[in-house]
C-alpha cells in the first residue's frame, strides 16, 4: 500500500507474514488474523483513513500528535505508547530522536511515524519472514526491545568516541577537541531528554494490568526496562566525563596561555631597564657621559651585558626561572 500506509502486514492466521491491500484493510475482520497498520501520519489519506477509523479522541490525537513526549496509556481495549528512537536515517543527526506512536488492541495494531525507523523495519521483516510477534504484546515487546537495543549500540559508539577524546587531550591538543567535546555533551543532554520520559513510560507499563500482557510479557518488559536504565545512567556518566575531559583541556589551554605569558614577562623584566638605559643615552643633548669617548660605547655594550647576566642570576635565586 501507499499513500502514507507504510506496513499493512498479518502477524497472524492461515495468510500470517501476508501484506494486504487497501481494500483487503476495508474487508478485514478479526477473525483473519492480527493486523499490523503502520502508517505516516502527515499524508492526508493516511490522516482521512485514522478520523475514520473510530479510534476514540485520546487515541486518535497521539496517533496524529506532530511532537509526543513517551508515554503509556491504558484503555479499555487496549494500549497507547509513544516512544522515541535513535534516528538512523541518512545525514541525520543520532540524537535527533524519532517519535513513533502505537495504539494496540488483542486483534489489531496502528502505529504512526514521520521518519522511519530501523527497529520498526526490522520487526516488519521479521514479521515478512513469519519470525515476528504472534500477539499484540509481543509486539510491543519487539519494538521496545530494538529500540532499547539501538540506544545501547549507538551509547557504545559514544564511550568510544569520548574515550578517543580523552586519549587526544592527554597526547595532544588541538583546535578541534573543544568543539569535538562540545557536540558530544549536547548528544548527550539531548538524548537524555527523551531517554528519562521513556523510563517512566515502561515503568508506567509495568504497572498496568492490561489484559494484553501476562507474567511473562512482564518479566521481558522489566529487562528491557533494566536496560533503559543501566543506559541513562551509562549517558550520565558519559556526560559527567566529558565535563572533566573538558576541564581538563580548558586548564591545559590556560596552563599554556600562563606560560606563554610568563615567558613574555621574564622577557619584559630583562629588557626594561635595558631599555631605560639606551633611552636615556639616547636623548639628544648635551652633556652625555662618554660622548667623546672611543671606547664608551664597548664599555657600555659590556655594562648591559653584565646587568643581563646580573638579572639572570637573580632570576634563578628566585626561582623564577
Amino acid at each position: 500500500m501507499n499513500n502514507g500506509f507504510i506496513y499493512s502486514l498479518l502477524l497472524t492466521g492461515p495468510n500470517a507474514g501476508q501484506s494486504l491491500t487497501e481494500a483487503q484493510v476495508a474487508q478485514w475482520q478479526p477473525q483473519d488474523g492480527l493486523l499490523w497498520l503502520h502508517l505516516r501520519y502527515r499524508e492526508p489519506k493516511a490522516r482521512k483513513w485514522l478520523l475514520n477509523s473510530g479510534l476514540d479522541r485520546v487515541e486518535m490525537d497521539t496517533l496524529l500528535a506532530t511532537d509526543t513526549r513517551p508515554r503509556v496509556l491504558s484503555s479499555e481495549k487496549g494500549i497507547l505508547l509513544a516512544l522515541r528512537g535513535v534516528n538512523l536515517n541518512p545525514n541525520s543527526d543520532p540524537e535527533d530522536m524519532v517519535a513513533v506512536r502505537i495504539y494496540a488492541e488483542e486483534h489489531k495494531i496502528i502505529s504512526t511515524c514521520e521518519r522511519q525507523l530501523q527497529s520498526v523495519i526490522d520487526v516488519a521483516e521479521a514479521i515478512t519472514h513469519g519470525k515476528g510477534p504472534v500477539d499484540s504484546a509481543a509486539f510491543i515487546m519487539a519494538i521496545c526491545e530494538r529500540l532499547t537495543q539501538r540506544k545501547v549500540e549507538f551509547i557504545g559508539k559514544l564511550e568510544e568516541q569520548l574515550d578517543e577524546l580523552e586519549e587526544k587531550v592527554v597526547t595532544q591538543v588541538n583546535k578541534t577537541l573543544r568543539t569535538e567535546i562540545a557536540e558530544l555533551r549536547r548528544q548527550t543532554v539531548v538524548l537524555r531528554r527523551y531517554l528519562a520520559p521513556q523510563r517512566e513510560a515502561f515503568s508506567r507499563m509495568l504497572q498496568e494490568t492490561n489484559e494484553l500482557f501476562d507474567v511473562n510479557d512482564k518479566i521481558r518488559l522489566r529487562e528491557i526496562h533494566e536496560t533503559l536504565i543501566r543506559v541513562i545512567e551509562d549517558l550520565d556518566s558519559i556526560r559527567d566525563r566529558a565535563s572533566v575531559t573538558q576541564e581538563e583541556l580548558q586548564s591545559q589551554q590556560s596552563e599554556q596561555v600562563n606560560q606563554r605569558l610568563y615567558f613574555l614577562s621574564l622577557i619584559s623584566a630583562v629588557f626594561l631597564p635595558l631599555g631605560f638605559l639606551t633611552g636615556l643615552l639616547g636623548v639628544n643633548i648635551g652633556g652625555i657621559p662618554g660622548a667623546e669617548t672611543n671606547w664608551a660605547f664597548a664599555a657600555f655594550c659590556a655594562g648591559l651585558f653584565a646587568l643581563i647576566a646580573f638579572q639572570m642570576y637573580l632570576f634563578y635565586r628566585l626561582k623564577w626561572i
